[in-house]
């Protein structure tokens, strides 16, 4: 778990009070990793810089890959005679896991796609803060850092992953556009609905997994005013972060994962586009999600795989069907027996 959060709008003020006791000397630099969203804006001149601290800015527009933090980590030590005071991630999801993927690797041996699956990691991260700028990913709490490699969609999960520190604010969200306001909040939507029906499910991921599918059936079906809705959203992505982090998702990551890997769908867009055919699976999820993108009046892409060939399909299927984790706490022990490559595919046909 997360050893220390702070809650509240304009907490991202206590930041330097954070930061401090945590810097080693002036050589040793605090890098701050954060959404090019904010270059020139007033969230910038707020970050606490001292001596010789940098800011690197990231684009979100691609999901988060090995190679680029593989290079992000190079730039770092070359740039630096001293390891840093501390990584600080201030952006989405994909800014967060990055932020994560690099405090581990400047203390660990090799690149980045060796890491990826479960408990690889053996030495721990260096210190290192999230600050989330949008709401649903649960990136903030997890204990992933999901990267694109050259091989496969998969995350460096582990206990050494999570961050030291997090510090919720929700005045940072008030910038999120509408549609990847709706995108973000479904994949915390997707995450209970998958650890709720989960066969790993157990009484502490069901605390938190039932506190955040409330707060999203509030957030998206209720009639609450923005200010409201934006605190509301902040605390549904923290337990539904906490809800996977104690069991695991299913269907919809796991599909997903092949989407992002073959056409670089962004992740909280393909959760959406994949979730919306899984009737089969989750049929009440299924219908209170068309209605929250009924009432949000949600347009998603179409005919996103209509033209792809059938070796795209297929890899597509492959990188789905080797969650295996998220496939057997979706279906069961007996996974296999349920789902093959011609069925995967079939619903990709869809999308």
């Amino acid at each position: 778990m997360v050893p220390r959060v702070i809650y509240g709008r304009g907490s991202f003020g206590q930041l330097a009070d954070i930061l401090l006791p945590k810097r080693r000397n002036s050589e040793a630099p605090f890098i701050f990793l954060v959404d090019d969203f904010f270059e020139g804006k007033e969230l910038e001149s707020r970050i606490p810089w001292l001596f010789n601290d940098l800011t690197i800015f990231i684009s979100a527009a691609e999901e988060p890959k090995t190679e680029q933090v593989d290079a992000l980590v190079a730039k770092i030590k070359n740039d630096f005679d001293e390891l840093p005071s501390g990584i600080i991630g201030i952006g989405g999801g994909t800014v967060l896991d990055l932020s994560k993927a690099v405090a581990i690797m400047l203390n660990n041996k090799g690149g980045s796609e060796e890491y990826q699956g479960w408990d690889l990691v053996q030495k721990p991260a260096l210190f290192h803060v999230g600050i989330p700028t949008i709401s649903g990913t649960g990136a903030e709490v997890s204990r992933t850092a999901v990267l694109s490699g050259p091989e496969r969609k998969l995350g460096i999960n582990s206990d050494y992953t999570t961050f030291d520190q997090v510090v919720l604010d929700p005045d940072l969200v008030v910038t999120v556009p509408k549609d990847q306001w709706f995108f973000t909040g479904m994949d915390c939507f997707i995450h209970c609905v998958e650890s709720l029906n989960g066969t790993y499910l157990n009484a502490f991921s069901q605390s938190y997994g039932e506190k955040a599918f409330d707060l999203c059936e509030e957030v998206f079906l209720g009639d609450l005013s923005p200010k409201e809705a934006e605190d509301k959203l902040m605390m549904a992505s923290w337990h539904g972060g906490m809800s996977i982090a104690y069991s695991q998702v299913g269907v919809a990551h796991a599909l997903s994962y092949g989407l992002s890997y073959v056409l670089g769908t962004k992740h909280g867009i393909g959760n959406c586009l994949v979730f919306q055919h899984l009737e089969e699976f989750y049929p009440e999820g299924v219908t209170l999600f068309k209605k929250m993108k009924e009432k949000h009046q949600i347009e998603f892409p179409k005919n996103v795989c209509a033209n792809l060939p059938n070796s795209d399909l297929e890899t597509m299927a492959q990188i789905a069907l080797s969650m295996e984790p998220l496939w057997e706490n979706a279906l069961g022990k007996d996974w296999h027996q349920c789902i093959d490559q011609e069925k995967v595919v079939a619903i990709y046909k869809k999308i």
